[in-house]
């Protein structure tokens, strides 16, 4: 299992923001290059993304389906990669004073990435996992914070 943590100088809300917006996973997320609604309202329960994967001139599309959302603390998904199978993606938000520590959980779960899940693909996640966390705090720190005005 491979599992990876960052702490992330913004509020939970704040972090909870970007993970609830379907249009930004490209932003954080690794390997996407864009993303777009798909079915339901994202990210609640059944609600899908379709995003595209580049490497070059080559790309393809994958898809991922919410799985549990409890905002502003866990997002856990299932990410459907073509041939190559599914993986469970689970994000946790806890507030760390007046910041977020934002902890990733990720396994392969069907396909053949399932059935060759090992320590050596562990070690890819969690290289992928520290890109992509800091990436996404990279996105919520750029995000312009929202101030309250007076009524």
């Amino acid at each position: 299992m491979a599992v990876r943590h960052r702490l992330i100088e913004r509020s939970v809300d704040e972090v909870w923001a970007v993970l609830a917006d379907g249009t930004r996973y490209g932003d954080w997320v690794v390997g996407t290059s864009e993303s777009r609604p798909g079915e339901g309202d994202w990210p609640q329960v059944g609600s899908t993304l379709t995003y595209t994967v580049r490497l070059g001139r080559w790309s393809a599309s994958g898809s991922t389906v919410v799985r549990r959302c409890e905002a502003p603390a866990v997002l856990e998904l299932e990410a459907d990669s073509g041939w190559l199978g599914t993986a469970r993606i689970a994000v946790e938000v806890r507030p760390w004073g007046e910041n977020a520590l934002v902890i990733i959980d990720e396994h392969p779960l069907r396909g053949p990435a399932g059935k060759l899940h090992n320590t050596a693909v562990d070690a890819l996640i969690q290289l992928r996992h520290r890109r992509m966390l800091a990436r996404l705090a990279d996105t919520v720190e750029k995000t312009p914070t929202r101030t309250h005005e007076p009524v």
